[in-house]
């Protein structure tokens, strides 16, 4: 069955508020708003795996506590991208 993509997309939001940490929800849900709608078919499918990763993982990842496995890199770095606060 193929899912619709506006279903995908909803459905990848949820995963993303609701993880295992606290934290992770908090990162990757403001990731999910302000990024999924514009993702390609392909980026969601890479985001989709991502989300299938283990919290404590993906928060060392983002951290910068552990280096992401190289097929996440480019997405974890669009995270961090999004998370870090401009400067005056």
């Amino acid at each position: 069955m193929i899912e619709l993509h506006d279903h995908k997309i909803k459905r990848l939001k949820m995963r993303s508020m609701r993880r295992g940490i606290k934290e992770m929800d908090l990162i990757l849900s403001h990731f999910a708003q302000e990024t999924l709608d514009q993702m390609t078919e392909e980026g969601l499918v890479n985001y989709d795996l991502l989300l299938a990763e283990n919290d404590h993982d993906l928060y060392s990842w983002v951290t910068g506590a552990a280096a992401a496995p190289p097929e996440f890199a480019p997405l974890i770095a669009q995270i961090v991208a999004g998370l870090e606060v401009p400067r005056s």
